[in-house]
């Protein structure tokens, strides 16, 4: 499964959110990260923290929301996601354990798992994808408290963002080999 897919709740709450409602957006990533998670259970494949995290964090959002009723911007509901998504990420890396290398662990040979170049390159590809997601929280809290800032520049820095992550997960793994190979070559 790829990091895409695993992201795939979020693109789901994202759509609903703005086109239905914030609980549509909300109890549709529930349902997304659902199933998700069902798929894993039922091929037998390794649980993931990004897939656990996000039914976690999208059970208790949706269970704040249908219990208190806040009453959700399109910001709040995004900070509140984002932050989430944020500290997912996080906690990866406080774990020692990158979200990105259960992915990784899918696409590489075992036998280079155990390489710390392996782990570090995990590590930073986690890190670029934490920087995206406090890049998405900083444009959610502006949109949110600095009226001067439209809601439109929040939605676009957050796509730049996401492309530019995107962009270096794919790239960064084969630099790393190319380099790997040139010094073993050299």
């Amino acid at each position: 499964m790829s990091i895409l897919l695993g992201l795939s709740p979020f693109l789901v709450f994202f759509a609903l959110m703005r086109l239905v409602t914030p609980v549509a957006g909300l109890s549709g990533a529930l349902a997304a990260s659902s199933l998700l998670c069902l798929r894993m259970w039922w091929r037998r494949e390794s649980v993931k923290i990004l897939e656990v995290g996000s039914l976690s964090l999208f059970g208790l959002l949706t269970a704040y929301t249908l219990l208190a009723s806040p009453r959700w911007t399109v910001a709040t509901v995004r900070l509140a996601v984002d932050s989430g998504l944020l500290g997912i990420a996080l906690v990866s890396l406080a774990i020692d354990r990158p979200f990105t290398l259960q992915y990784a662990r899918e696409r590489v040979p075992e036998q280079f798992w155990g390489l710390p170049i392996f782990l570090t390159t995990n590590r930073i590809i986690t890190g670029i994808w934490a920087a995206t997601f406090a890049i998405h929280v900083a444009a959610d809290g502006a949109a949110e408290y600095v009226p001067a800032i439209p809601i439109w520049l929040d939605v676009a820095v957050s796509i730049a963002a996401l492309v530019g992550a995107v962009w270096f997960s794919r790239w960064y793994p084969e630099a790393v080999r190319r380099r790997a190979l040139a010094s073993a070559v050299g």
